[in-house]
């Protein structure tokens, strides 16, 4: 079969579901019109679906000529509450909301990739489950999928996916692999520091909690640069500090916000307690209190060494110029990770950013973001290439 002319053949289908998707950004796991959206669509294709999440996530199951095992391929349908400045002919008409980061393309590929297959499943032997989730973004979708069974029935043999834009230096229109940790486990944490308010003018008499959260935020430097060997991976960033009203006044308490990163379960487990302790530490030397709330979201996202060698193997042999091998994990998250805790999985990265009006590329999570529409026929040659190829 030639993948890359059933992809190419179905390129404008893809490029306009992406644009009708764009317009409709949702947020988080309540997605009622892109939902009705994919709906529509896979009807047009005729294939039916599963739903999960209180009808925000999908499930299509594509059975081939003969029995075998089961690929599942997984798309992310949400958005960021990002107000869009791309100028777009198709932007966003859902005020502050956007898709900035590509998930748009992710469900327009899988719906793409989709079509294809059913068209040519007696050609395939096995089957494929496509899984269409909310909440890629924090909260996360993929948990809830997997616990209302998206994995079973049947069951799932191994999983890919794939993440457009830019996440890492990756040539443009490459499509990127790597064996083991390829994305970092991502923690939340919120850290409301307790003093006692008063005059600025007489600081002797009150608790400062701006001072103490100051000395909190260099104390947490400390984890990564004095605790954690120089060979491991993590990261403590304190994203948000609010407190206080006005130049005279000091406030009663702040509230510090940030994020963790690690690429271990070991290394995961000593910067929460330290976190912890170096926070409630600090402020009671100083004679006030904090209030730690340290939150885990998604795991390390690992590929599975041997069937990621697989899938590269055969995205190779149709675009041999365009395979690109990640030497190093970026420390960015994806809940892609709780199905590869599960199953067997391979996840990559297609590198597909374009520029704006003003020349510029703007990464993910930009308010200008946007991608290359002529690149996506990769993402969908890719998924069917290895499901035709994998469950041989």
């Amino acid at each position: 079969m030639d993948y890359i002319k059933l992809a190419r053949d179905n390129e404008d289908l893809c490029i306009e579901m992406r644009r009708e998707l764009h317009k409709i950004p949702e947020l988080e796991l309540e997605l009622p019109k892109t939902v009705a959206y994919v709906k529509s669509k896979l009807d047009d294709f005729g294939l039916s679906y599963k739903e999960y999440v209180n009808g925000n996530g999908l499930s299509v199951l594509i059975e081939g000529s003969e029995p075998g095992k089961c690929l599942a391929i997984r798309a992310d349908m949400d958005a960021l509450p990002v107000a869009e400045e791309t100028g777009l002919e198709f932007a966003s008409t859902h005020p502050g909301k956007m898709h900035a980061c590509g998930h748009d393309s992710h469900t327009a590929i899988a719906l793409t990739a989709a079509k294809i297959l059913n068209e040519n499943k007696d050609k395939l032997k096995g089957s494929v489950k496509f899984i269409f989730q909310p909440g890629e973004e924090i909260p996360g979708g993929a948990k809830p999928m997997i616990e209302e069974g998206v994995l079973e029935n049947p069951k799932v043999d191994f999983i890919i996916g794939m993440h457009g834009g830019h996440l890492a230096e990756i040539p443009r229109g490459s499509i990127a692999f790597k064996d083991n940790e390829m994305m970092a486990a991502m923690d939340k944490f919120t850290i409301e520091v307790n003093g006692k308010g008063g005059h600025g003018a007489s600081p002797h008499l009150a608790i400062d909690p701006i001072v103490i959260s100051g000395e909190i935020l260099l104390g947490l430097q400390k984890i990564i640069s004095r605790e954690i060997a120089p060979v491991d991976s993590a990261l403590v960033s304190v994203c948000k500090i609010n407190g206080g009203f006005t130049q005279n006044i000091i406030p009663d308490k702040v509230e510090m916000m940030g994020t963790a990163r690690s690429l271990s379960e070991d290394v995961r487990d000593i910067v929460e307690k330290r976190v912890i302790e170096i926070s409630e530490g600090i402020a009671k030397t100083y004679g006030g209190s904090a209030d730690v709330n340290y939150e885990r979201f998604y795991p390390v996202l690992n590929n599975d060494p041997e069937f990621t060698g697989q899938i590269r193997n055969i995205v190779s042999e149709i675009l041999p110029e365009d395979v690109f091998e990640l030497r190093k994990p970026v420390m960015g998250g994806e809940d892609m990770a709780f199905y590869q805790k599960e199953v067997p999985g391979c996840f990559m990265f297609l590198s597909n950013l374009t520029e704006h009006s003003d020349g510029v590329c703007y990464p993910n999570h930009n308010s200008k973001f946007n991608l290359d529409e002529s690149l996506f026929y990769k993402g969908v040659a890719a998924f069917i290439s290895s499901a035709f190829e994998i469950l041989k």
